[in-house]
């Protein structure tokens, strides 16, 4: 029997090799890999595989790692010490981190992307508490030429998105894969 990791490349292999539709919304372009949270490592060592069956397809891959995105904007800010001691102070800040976050996300794709390259954002689940995952999957999938695929540790369920189990979740109109 295959296991979940598995059935969850073959079904990304799948779609992403289906010709793509240049006349859909910026939404309808992003695509949300949908895998359980405890496959987090599993899913990580199995990550150029995925990146293969795109290129494969004929679309070029452009990696944006989210894993170090908050520890990394920490330790810039001048009064990162005094967050420390009291993480309260920090609260009114996350705004700020995920302005600072889009840009430095769109910078790096920018100008590598064409109409045919597969975006992914690897690292989601590091942003639960700091910054809301769906902003910033809608302001980057604006500026997307091509796809953006969300690899999103959590669940789906008729368009509703919850990541790491969350009791609040969103809905968003993507294109949703998973292993089930």
């Amino acid at each position: 029997m295959t296991d979940r990791l598995s059935k969850l490349l073959q079904s990304y292999a799948s779609h992403i090799s289906i010709p793509w539709s240049q006349v859909i919304s910026a939404e309808e372009r992003a695509i949300f890999v949908v895998y359980h949270k405890e496959d987090e490592l599993k899913l990580r060592a199995r990550l150029p595989e995925f990146e293969e069956v795109t290129r494969q397809a004929g679309h070029p891959w452009i990696n944006l790692e989210l894993t170090n995105a908050f520890p990394e904007w920490m330790a810039k800010q001048d009064y990162s010490e005094a967050y420390f001691e009291d993480p309260e102070f920090l609260e009114g800040s996350y705004g700020y981190f995920a302005e600072e976050l889009v840009s430095k996300l769109t910078e790096q794709y920018r100008k590598l992307q064409t109409g045919d390259s597969v975006v992914a954002l690897v690292g989601c689940g590091t942003l639960f508490g700091f910054a809301s995952v769906s902003t910033l999957v809608r302001e980057l999938a604006t500026h997307i030429q091509g796809r953006l695929v969300v690899f999103f540790p959590g669940e789906h369920y008729d368009n509703t998105y919850r990541l790491l189990d969350a009791k609040d979740g969103w809905g968003y109109q993507a294109v949703a894969i998973s292993a089930i």
